[in-house]
């Protein structure tokens, strides 16, 4: 394992930034993350790992609320949680806040996906969703329905989102996910190529994109054809969206047998798929080439999150995080280095929280991982060091 970054910084968040204190349970004295998929070793120098809730099916996408806590969802049961901010001596405390589960039609990669928390939810409790149907997969709307007590014994209400964009592809796999409010308020969405991959080189057809709009599904202010939702295209499957503090944006994307990549996006360009995967022998100016690159099997990255001027991504078939330190200026600098290396199996989503931690989401009960009994799982992980990055 390559030493940790020494220029990771983890800090705490401004005061508005950060919310109602959540209580954590007392971080593991080591990883402790040994489920039969590695051998638990993993608790370098400067880190710290706590188990925050386990029993979990299948956490797919987190967004955290302003008191501290975080909304999950579960792809296959359709179940919205709330995870936190209260704690007790075996971890956060869970809710099942809603069952979005008459709604969605899981399946292979498909089901309850993406989340992603209104920047006016104080006002509106709007929640926005990325899920799959019998027909497509969508975004959809709701409002989040104020908490019932933990000790509610009510079943969660049903809920069926309002959907805001329809007709992006579904299959078996590569149905993308992932959604995000930018620095400039707009809500962005990762679709994939729904295993055909000349969609991603159509602009009509929203498979294979990252895409961006307003919060009722129309096309944002300034996109490249102002038309369409589309901001980038040419994408295989990309379940990673993060911004850095220049407000650089970043996606991680699974490639098909040879590299996957994390990319920077620009607004209409076009990253190759499927006629180019990884760094091309011979560049071609009609595609932009990938930041950094990793043969599958170390990889296979679905998650990303930015702290400070480092790259953070979860990697299912890697089981790791790659962490991938850049410059002001967007480039890499020096070499990634690698935490949690096949210490809690197969690793989903990882978020920056509003104390500066990152929470990780396991993903071992997918189908494809080997489950251990405390499956799934998310972490609290916090690196120590200083600086963020250089110029």
């Amino acid at each position: 394992m390559f030493p940790l970054l020494a220029a990771c910084s983890f800090g705490p968040p401004s005061e508005e930034q950060a919310g109602s204190p959540p209580r954590f349970p007392t971080p593991s004295a080591t990883s402790g993350g040994n489920n039969g998929n590695g051998s638990g070793s993993g608790n370098g120098s400067g880190q710290a790992v706590t188990v925050l809730t386990s029993g979990l099916d299948v956490p797919w996408g987190i967004a955290f609320l302003p008191d501290g806590g975080a909304l999950v969802t579960e792809r296959d049961t359709g179940l919205l949680l709330k995870v936190g901010p209260e704690s007790d001596r075996t971890g956060m405390r869970v809710r099942t806040l809603a069952d979005l589960s008459d709604a969605i039609e899981p399946g292979g990669e498909g089901g309850l996906l993406g989340i992603a928390v209104s920047p006016e939810f104080a006002q509106n409790r709007a929640v926005f969703v990325y899920y799959t149907t019998r027909e497509d997969n969508r975004i959809g709307t709701f409002a989040l329905a104020e908490s019932a007590p933990p000790q509610s014994p009510a079943e969660p209400p049903v809920v069926s989102p309002q959907p805001i964009v329809t007709g992006i592809p579904r299959a078996g796999i590569h149905n993308g996910g992932r959604l995000a409010f930018g620095p400039d308020g707009f809500l962005y969405a990762t679709t994939g190529d729904g295993a055909t991959g000349d969609v991603a080189q159509d602009p009509k057809n929203l498979g294979g994109k990252i895409l961006r709009m307003t919060a009722d599904g129309t096309p944002a202010e300034g996109n490249p054809d102002p038309a369409t939702l589309v901001w980038s295209l040419g994408h295989r499957n990309v379940q990673g969206l993060a911004w850095d503090p220049s407000k650089r944006m970043y996606a991680t994307e699974f490639g098909q047998d040879t590299f996957d990549e994390i990319n920077v996006i620009e607004p209409g360009k076009n990253y190759g798929w499927p006629a180019a995967e990884g760094l091309p022998a011979t560049p071609d100016p009609k595609y932009k080439d990938p930041l950094v690159t990793w043969p599958t099997a170390e990889s296979s990255c679905s998650g990303l999150a930015v702290s400070g001027r480092t790259l953070v991504a979860a990697c299912l078939r890697g089981q790791r995080l790659w962490l991938v330190e850049t410059t002001d200026q967007g480039t890499v600098f020096g070499r990634p280095s690698e935490s949690l290396k096949s210490d809690f199996g197969r690793l989903r989503t990882v978020v920056a929280a509003p104390d500066g931690s990152l929470w990780v989401s396991t993903s071992n009960t997918d189908g494809r991982g080997k489950p251990g009994p405390d499956d799934d799982r998310i972490l609290r992980l916090v690196l120590s060091g200083g600086g963020a990055g250089k110029s």
